[in-house]
């Protein structure tokens, strides 16, 4: 019966993560509203009775994860460049929200002044996973949409690392209240739990770089790792392992020479399994009783939340500081909080249930009626709010390429010396060094992932041109952009005439492999770059017709259209040529093309060109 139930959570797991896709906001609402139905609503599913004793194991360890996966991307080096508004909102910001919860919890709620400290150090966190949905939906400013995508990230593992220190902190005060006792306490948990992530990350830093772990054994050996060292500082000191773990990630992150994508990428998925189980058990433990205990005073603690700790953090973060009153207004209202309150919530929930502390049972009906207010409440009002202040983009203006070899290169410098934004993606370091010496904007990494999704300025792309050699590479990101974006706003090259014709039958391929007309494929472009061949930019006129164009350029590949318009929001207009296309270009339109090398084009003054590395001469 068992095995019925944890099959039946995986398939309602992805069922919620695939409706999420669909609606495009944030899984964790349908991953909560899955557990509740299952759980409180119509008591199928007991989590307590399905894992018994194993249920807090199981949730420890799954935190333990959540948090390596989440310290594996603080770089020190980017927390120097994110600015002061960021930094604040990370230190004096989230102290704030803090004191102000925590006060409210006392007061308002009547909670034990240490589960109240608790909860407000655990709602202080927001993250990626609830932010990037609202924030590409709503397309705010790019000041907003920085300072939101950074706090997410960087608050994710310094706010839970925060909670585990306030955690041990009244978790440490005995019967007495010993002031020495508590303090030798926390600083032995500190201690433990420091040494133990420090020792783990300088030993697994060690044998990678020794090669005495195989490649292939580098996810489930730093995987294995990770529970050892959560286990081993719990047994050394009781609740240490998540600022273990926490630190441990943190040390791989910053370690500039070890390769450990594979590692990152290994664990985003993993913790995206773990975040959904998580989830729908999590929800499913929660009581109709103990929902029936949060009397009135929940609604004065969420007006507070939303009202109150937000706008008065965002007003000390944000202090003499440039940002416009109306970007500020917007970053007062967007705080929805995500998995890493509900989960590490939750652990610090059971244990101190376990050791007796009064109002323990609250806090986790607590931290999910937060989670669920403040997911549906921000969706639903984020866009009509940046409208309203007129914070948000009206119009998308960058092209996403996927790839950085040197023919994505060669026309994204070509595009970029006519003043159309573009982006990079490539997995490959080699071509991502290239294009950043050439001055292009580079992500390094699978354009899809989870850690993408951070990176990329999703909130302003146009459309996404695939122009990897490597087709299925193209496919993956076509197939993933299309529902972000469009079907319309996602085009493809085809790698070779060979393999155009092999994947005829193939609608992931064949639908979408239009770029650049019929005969234009990737080997094409690529050797006529290798024999001197220049993207370069051609002005239609009067004098000068498209018909002429094609005449005088027989040889040439036409690329682009570029149109200006009349909109002061978007200037230009960038069209690539396909090869179902039925919109001729017109007079006062820009043709970008590859020109074939040393090619002869009429000399007339209406002709208006720029090339990359050169000129066309006549």
């Amino acid at each position: 019966m068992s095995a019925i139930f944890i099959a039946a959570i995986a398939v309602c797991s992805v069922i919620a993560q695939w409706l999420a896709w669909v609606v495009r906001v944030p899984a964790i609402l349908f991953l909560l509203l899955t557990g509740l139905m299952l759980g409180p609503v119509s008591g199928v599913l007991d989590p307590d009775k399905l894992l018994g004793e194993l249920l807090f194991p199981v949730v420890s360890l799954s935190v333990a994860i959540i948090l390596f996966e989440g310290s594996l991307t603080l770089h020190f080096r980017e927390l120097k460049g994110i600015g002061k508004v960021v930094r604040n909102l990370c230190s004096i910001g989230m102290l704030t929200t803090f004191v102000i919860i925590t006060t409210c919890a006392i007061y308002i709620l009547e909670l034990d002044w240490r589960v109240a400290a608790v909860l407000g150090a655990v709602l202080v966190v927001t993250g990626p996973t609830v932010i990037a949905p609202m924030l590409n939906a709503m397309r705010p400013t790019k000041d907003i949409d920085r300072i939101l995508r950074w706090e997410g990230i960087v608050i994710d593992p310094i706010g839970a690392l925060f909670a585990v220190l306030v955690f041990e902190a009244v978790s440490l005060v005995d019967k007495d209240g010993v002031f020495s006792h508590t303090l030798m306490a926390l600083l032995s948990t500190l201690g433990i739990g420091l040494s133990v992530g420090i020792v783990s990350g300088w030993f697994t830093s060690y044998i990678i770089r020794k090669e005495w772990l195989p490649f292939e054994l580098h996810k489930f050996g730093i995987l294995a790792l990770v529970l050892m060292s959560f286990t081993l500082s719990n047994h050394l000191y009781h609740e240490s392992g998540l600022l273990a773990v926490t630190v441990f990630g943190i040390w791989l992150a910053n370690q500039d020479d070890l390769e450990i994508d594979a590692v990152l990428e290994f664990k985003e998925d993993l913790s995206m399994i773990l975040i959904s189980s998580l989830f729908i058990l999590l929800a499913a433990r929660l009581k109709v009783e103990e929902l029936l205990m949060l009397d009135s005073g929940i609604f004065w603690f969420l007006a507070i939340v939303l009202f109150v700790a937000r706008p008065l953090s965002i007003a000390v973060s944000t202090f003499n500081s440039d940002i416009p009153l109306k970007s500020r207004l917007m970053l007062a209202w967007i705080a929805p909080r995500g998995i890493v309150a509900a989960a590490v919530g939750s652990v610090f929930a059971l244990s101190m249930a376990q050791s007796g502390t009064p109002d323990a049972e609250k806090m986790v009906p607590l931290i999910f009626t937060v989670i669920i207010v403040t997911v549906i409440l921000q969706s639903l009002t984020a866009t009509p709010l940046a409208r309203l202040l007129g914070v948000r983009q009206p119009c998308p203006s960058t092209l996403l390429i996927i790839g950085a070899n040197h023919v994505a290169r060669a026309i994204a410098c070509g595009l970029k010396e006519q003043n159309i934004d573009v982006y990079l993606s490539d997995p490959a370091w080699e071509n991502c060094k290239m294009a950043r010496m050439d001055g292009l904007p580079c992500y390094y990494g699978n354009p899809q992932s989870e850690h993408a999704e951070r990176y990329l300025p999703l909130t302003s792309l146009r459309s996404v041109l695939a122009l990897s050699p490597n087709r299925h590479h193209n496919a993956l990101g076509v197939q993933y952009f299309s529902h972000l974006l469009d079907e319309e706003s996602v085009y493809s090259l085809k790698s070779s005439t060979n393999h155009a014709k092999a994947n005829k039958d193939s609608a992931t391929f064949l639908s979408r492999q239009i770029l650049f007309g019929e005969t234009g494929n990737y080997a094409k472009l690529s050797s006529l770059m290798a024999k001197g061949g220049k993207v370069s930019a051609t002005k239609l006129s009067e004098e000068f017709s498209w018909e002429q164009y094609l005449e005088v350029n027989k040889e040439a590949i036409p690329l682009f259209i570029i149109s200006e318009q009349k909109k002061e929001d978007d200037p230009l207009s960038v069209r690539p040529f396909t090869s179902d296309d039925k919109k001729l270009p017109e007079q006062g339109d820009k043709i970008l093309a590859l020109q074939p090398p040393k090619m002869s084009i009429l000399k007339d003054p209406a002709i208006k060109e720029a090339s990359i590395g050169e000129k066309l001469s006549s």
